[in-house]
């Protein structure tokens, strides 16, 4: 590669040295300023002078950026460094993605997961089924879903490190944020740009639903964005849920169905009837599954479907998903006596389900408490659709606990007035009562205190509920 092509194919602009800047080139990894080594090449949103000073000291390839700042282009002319200047990051990303994924693992099968709601488990099971085996295999799934987007080059990271130290690949698994962007902008066809990066041999949909408010603002947004990746895809198997609607809308080259009903003649390929059948045979019995919520079993078919479609077989399947464990914050029992559940439930979809499957648990004089924490600064839009959620799943067996949990938050989390007072608004107009803590620890005892042993406690929320498992071992040893 020479940074003249690099340029032209991320739509940049060299500024500084119009080579790269270490004699021996680019070493073909890509990463961050902290971990990078001479002859990387680093991605990064914003750079300033002094970034430009740490990667010329280091002997770097060049820098990527979409936005210079505090003197960074005249410190590039002043060392002659090459910086690359872009109008769209993502670009970068997905070409490091691509640039990765063709030298590091050029003969790897692999496989894309997006959709709005169920992408985490269904890939973290996939990865579970395939390592099962005895193959190598990498995901770029966490139980915070940290690493499924194109804002950095954390997956192109991930993978080159992974080779290196671990030799090479014959599976790669990777989570798609199905819509993405950053501050406030969407990175329009996102979840296009890192499918087609990755080339997958089969790619999942999960569902199409709405979150992200404020990068998207309406349904067919989201399936908009959505509606490429077939595309991306191409020759490849998709996996569909044939119970989403919107999902159905979509037309790749060659749909692999799954469905939570045992339909008619137009039988989806793997459904659900008190366990999994694969055409019109049970392969996995309720026993065997590793979740007995309904969406939860929705992502034991899309994973099940796609691992088929990998052409595994159906006996290496099975075990795979009789032996998995799931990630941490998906239905995760906490406690007995009370029964403490922990879930990742962040969106409006995700509340309703978990609420449900949750309430089916309750027995006659038992009370379930709903601990959820707000959505820390990502706006009222999406904080005023998660608490008409809320509004619709309470009943008079249900105690609604609210939190803002400032006392474990950063400031990228922060609970913004305007987000509680919606969160207030709405259940007041509803005539929903509730209680309220600034901060998650005083939430968690007071629940905890009030609760009989036989009562149920649900915790919600995204990043704002993802220390209560600590806080609670700390409350509970007490």
């Amino acid at each position: 590669m020479i940074i003249q092509d690099l340029a032209s194919f991320i739509e940049g602009n060299i500024v500084g040295k119009d080579s790269f800047f270490d004699d021996e080139g680019f070493t073909g990894k890509f990463t961050f300023l902290n971990d990078a080594v001479e002859g990387d090449i680093v991605i990064r949103h914003k750079i300033n002078g002094k970034g430009v000073e740490i990667a010329a000291g280091k002997n770097l390839a060049c820098l990527i950026t979409q936005t210079p700042q505090d003197g960074a282009c005249d410190k590039a002319k002043e060392l002659n460094f090459p910086l690359i200047v872009v109008d769209k990051i993502e670009l970068a990303t997905a070409y490091a993605l691509k640039w990765t994924v063709e030298k590091f693992s050029p003969d790897s099968k692999n496989v894309i997961i997006t959709g709005t709601n169920g992408k985490s488990t269904t890939s973290h099971l996939i990865y579970h089924i395939l390592k099962n085996t005895g193959v190598h295999v990498l995901t770029n799934t966490d139980s915070e879903s940290e690493f499924n987007t194109l804002i950095d080059p954390m997956v192109s990271k991930l993978i080159s490190d992974e080779v290196k130290n671990n030799g090479k690949l014959d599976y790669l698994v990777i989570e798609v944020s199905e819509v993405q962007g950053w501050l406030g902008n969407l990175m329009k066809h996102h979840a296009y740009l890192m499918a087609s990066a990755v080339k997958p041999s089969v790619g999942v949909i999960t569902n199409i639903a709405m979150d992200h408010i404020g990068l998207v603002n309406s349904i067919d947004e989201v399936f908009d964005e959505i509606n490429q990746v077939p595309n991306a895809i191409g020759d490849g198997v998709t996996v569909l849920n044939y119970d989403d609607d919107l999902v159905m809308k979509l037309t790749p080259k060659h749909p692999f169905l799954c469905s939570m009903n045992n339909m008619d003649s137009k039988n989806p390929n793997v459904y659900y009837d008190n366990g999994i059948f694969y055409e019109g045979k049970r392969i996995l019995e309720n026993k065997d599954l590793p979740f007995t919520s309904h969406h939860f079993i929705q992502n034991i078919l899309s994973a099940v479907a796609a691992c088929i479609s990998l052409n595994m077989d159906i006996e290496d399947i099975v075990e795979g998903v009789k032996s998995y464990r799931p990630l941490n914050r998906r239905f995760s029992k906490l406690h007995e006596n009370p029964l403490i559940v922990d879930d990742f439930a962040h969106n409006p979809d995700g509340i309703k389900a978990t609420i449900a499957e949750t309430r089916k648990l309750l027995a006659e004089n038992q009370t379930l408490y709903v601990v959820c924490s707000i959505r820390g600064s990502r706006g009222v839009e999406i904080n005023k659709l998660n608490v008409e959620a809320l509004a619709e799943s309470m009943d008079d067996n249900i105690k609604l606990v609210l939190s803002s949990s400032n006392d474990v938050v950063d400031h990228l989390n922060f609970v913004e007035d305007e987000e509680r007072e919606i969160f207030f608004e709405v259940l007041n107009q509803n005539n929903i009562d509730y209680n309220y803590f600034d901060n998650l620890c005083d939430c968690l005892k007071d629940t905890y205190k009030c609760a009989d042993a036989n009562d149920i406690i649900l915790l919600i929320g995204a990043q704002g509920m993802d220390p209560a498992e600590g806080l609670l071992e700390n409350i509970l040893r007490k």
